[in-house]
C-alpha cells in the first residue's frame, strides 16, 4: 500500500513522511478515523513506508502534491504490497466461523483477513468484514490470546533486521483483558517496535492507552463510506422515504419485515446509510451543497432535498441514533424500524406543511 493510492488523505501523509525523514517513529501511534476514509491503509502505506529501501522523495510539495512515497518495488515494498512481510503482524476483532468453531483468534483467521484487505483495498468496513466472514449477527472480539499473541510476536527478533510492525485494527474492540495487556507493551515498548492501533471510535479506547500514543487524524471525506452501498441502499432508501410521506401501513409493514429478516449488521449498515443519506439532502437543501449520494432517481434528486430543513435533522438524527442503539443491544427490529419509520413520518409530514 502506498500513500498515492489513498484518496484525500495528502496532508496527513506528507506529516507522516516528514516524520519518518526527520528520524521521528514513534513506537506507538493511533490513527483516528473510518476505515472507509483510509485509515487502516494509511498505517499500512505508513509501515511500508518505514522499511522501504528506496524512499522517493518529490521535491517541496505544494498543496494537493505527495512530498514523498515508498518506491513499490524494493524487496520490503513488495512483502508490504503482498501483506507477506514476516514482520507485519495484524490483530482485529474475531469470532467463530464455519472453519474456526472455536477458541478464535487472529492469528485463525490470519488468511481471511489478508483477503479482505486484498478485496477492499484495505478500506473495509468492520460490518464489511463481519459480512466476508458470514457470520451473521455475531459481534467480533479482540480478545486476551490475541494481545498475548502480540506481546509475544514483540519480544522476538525482527526476521529480517528491521522493525517489527503490529497493526491494531478496530481497536475498541479489544475487551478490557486485552486492553490492559497491551497496556503493557506500550508502557514497556520492546526495542525496534512500532504498534498501530487504528481506531474510529476513540471515545472506547482506554485513557492510559491514548496518552501513551502519537494521535494521527484521518481526514473525513465527505460521504465516501457510502457511495459505493447506493446500488445496495440508494432505492431501499428512497422506496422508504416515499412510503412515509403516504404512510401507507401495508406497504410499510412489508417494508419493515424486510429489514426484519436481515441480520443486525446489515440493518445498522442501512440505519447508518440512510443517516448520511439524510444529512447530505439537509446539506444540499441548507447551505446549497451538491448531492454526495446519487440516488439514481433524477426526480428524488431535485425533491427530497427540500423536505429535510434544519429543524427536521435534529429530529430525524435522534430517531437514528436511537434506532441504531436499539439495534446493537438486539432490539427486535421490527418494532425498531416500526417506531423509526413514524418518527420519520411525522417529521417529514411537518415539514411538509
Amino acid at each position: 500500500m502506498q500513500f498515492k493510492d489513498i484518496e484525500g488523505q495528502i496532508d496527513v501523509s506528507n506529516r507522516l513522511t516528514q516524520a519518518v525523514d526527520a528520524g521521528r517513529v514513534p513506537h506507538a501511534q493511533m490513527f483516528v478515523g473510518k476505515s472507509s476514509a483510509g485509515s487502516l491503509a494509511l498505517a499500512i502505506a505508513y509501515a511500508q513506508y518505514v522499511g522501504c529501501q528506496n524512499r522517493q522523495h518529490y521535491g517541496e510539495s505544494g498543496e494537493g502534491k505527495l512530498r514523498a512515497d515508498s518506491c513499490g518495488c524494493c524487496p520490503s515494498c513488495k512483502k508490504f504490497r503482498d501483506l507477506v512481510h514476516p514482520d507485519l503482524h495484524f490483530f482485529f476483532p474475531n469470532t467463530t466461523t464455519t472453519r474456526v468453531t472455536k477458541n478464535p483468534s487472529s492469528a485463525e483467521l490470519q488468511g481471511e483477513f489478508h483477503e479482505f484487505l486484498k478485496s477492499h483495498e484495505c478500506k473495509g468496513t468492520i460490518e464489511e468484514w463481519y459480512d466476508f466472514l458470514s457470520v451473521d449477527n455475531k459481534q467480533g472480539l479482540i480478545r486476551e490470546r490475541d494481545a498475548d499473541d502480540m506481546l509475544r510476536i514483540l519480544s522476538m527478533k525482527s526476521y529480517e533486521g528491521g522493525n517489527k510492525t503490529v497493526v491494531v485494527w478496530m481497536a475498541e474492540k479489544m475487551n478490557g483483558d486485552a486492553a490492559n495487556t497491551i497496556l503493557k507493551s506500550l508502557e514497556e515498548p520492546s526495542e525496534g517496535t512500532i504498534i498501530l492501533l487504528v481506531v474510529e471510535n476513540i471515545e472506547k479506547i482506554l485513557s492510559t492507552i491514548i496518552s501513551r500514543c502519537q494521535i494521527v487524524r484521518v481526514k473525513e471525506v465527505a460521504n465516501m463510506e457510502w457511495r459505493g452501498k447506493v446500488e445496495e441502499y440508494g432505492q431501499m432508501y428512497v422506496g422508504w422515504m416515499r412510503q412515509l410521506f403516504k404512510l401507507n401501513m401495508l406497504s410499510l409493514s412489508a417494508w419493515v419485515d424486510t429489514m426484519h429478516a436481515r441480520g443486525r449488521e446489515k440493518q445498522k449498515e442501512f440505519l447508518l446509510f440512510a443517516m448520511a443519506a439524510t444529512r447530505d439532502c439537509m446539506l444540499n437543501n441548507m447551505a446549497g451543497l451538491p448531492l454526495h449520494i446519487d440516488f439514481g432517481d433524477e426526480k428524488f434528486n431535485s425533491s427530497f432535498p427540500k423536505m429535510i430543513n434544519e429543524n427536521d435533522v435534529e429530529l430525524i438524527n435522534k430517531a437514528f441514533d436511537e434506532a441504531i442503539y436499539a439495534i446493537e443491544r438486539n432490539g427486535f427490529a421490527k418494532l425498531v424500524f416500526m417506531e423509526l419509520s413514524f418518527k420519520i413520518s411525522k417529521a417529514l409530514r411537518k415539514g411538509r406543511k
